[in-house]
Formats: C-alpha cells, structure tokens, sequence
C-alpha cells in the first residue's frame, strides 16, 4: 500500500492555510486593501461561513468606488497578532445588506461618522478572497527561538506555515 501522493499532501496542506486564514484574519484589526494603485488600511471583520470580509466605509472613498468598478482587488495582511501574513486576491462589491451592517456596527465604526449608523453615505463592502500567498506564524516568541536555533546549528529557521491558497 502507498502513502498519499505528493498532490493530495499540497491539497491538504492549502486547506489548511485555507482554514488557519480564516481562523487568524478574525483576529487582524487591520489590512491594506490595495486598490488602483493605492494602498488603503481597513478594519476587516471575517465571516468564514460565507467566504467574506466585510468593510464598513463611506460613499465616494477609494474603497467605495473600487467596489463599484468591478476590478480585482487585493488584501494586504500583515498582523504580529493574529499571527498572519497574507497576499490575498479577489473581489469588493457594495453590499445592501443592512441587517449584516446592524450586525457589524460598533463604536470603532461609529467613530468615522458624524450621524453614526443612520449616516446616508455609510456602505458595507464585501471582498471575497479567490486565491492568495499566506505566511502563519508561530509568533514573535517562537520565531525569535528558531533564529536562535538556527544561529546555534546548521537549520534553517521555521518561520511557519506558508503556501498558496484558494478559496
């Protein structure tokens, strides 16, 4: 009897950065959304359920009009604390979705409005991730042990989990 052929290790292997993505990018309290050209941070609140991080915005940012055009967008993690770095492709659509934005709504996004939620410019962006490049980290802790270790012996440092996606 053979063991698992070297495609279904990749296979099993992306779906786990798959699930370590969605599990980590709950805890990231920002990201670059790369849109035209330009770089713009966000607050990303993950639903893993539906394939989706949601942004909380204004009519007429970038990020509003990026979402209006139809192009492809990318996500740009790099967060210590949630332990995740990512290159994460795909696309950002305008949601009329009040109920997920009653749901979403807190004072950190109350705080870009001067009316709050009843604001007439607030939208709700859905970006929905098709595939990417992610780096998960064991943390600052671990990764100052491997270099260490490597420094002591021959090894290479591990750095963590690392590998393409798709969603």
């Amino acid at each position: 009897m053979s063991g698992p052929c070297q495609e279904d290790i990749m296979k099993d292997h992306a779906n786990s950065l798959n699930e370590i993505f969605w599990n980590r990018i709950d805890d990231a309290r920002a990201v670059m959304l790369e849109v035209g050209g330009r770089s713009l941070p966000m607050a990303p609140y993950a639903d893993k359920a539906e394939g989706v991080i949601w942004f909380i915005t204004s009519e007429g940012t970038d990020a509003h009009e990026a979402a209006t055009s139809a192009g492809r967008i990318r996500l740009i993690v790099g967060d210590s604390g949630a332990k995740l770095y990512g290159d994460v492709e795909g696309s950002l659509t305008v949601a009329d979705n009040p109920d997920k934005l009653n749901e979403l709504w807190s004072p950190m996004a109350a705080a870009w409005f001067e009316d709050g939620r009843e604001d007439e410019d607030v939208r709700l962006l859905a970006f929905r991730p098709t595939s990417g490049e992610i780096w998960a980290t064991d943390g600052a802790a671990g990764f100052l042990y491997e270099i260490a270790k490597a420094n002591m012996t021959d090894e290479t440092p591990d750095a963590g989990d690392h590998g393409r996606v798709s969603f």
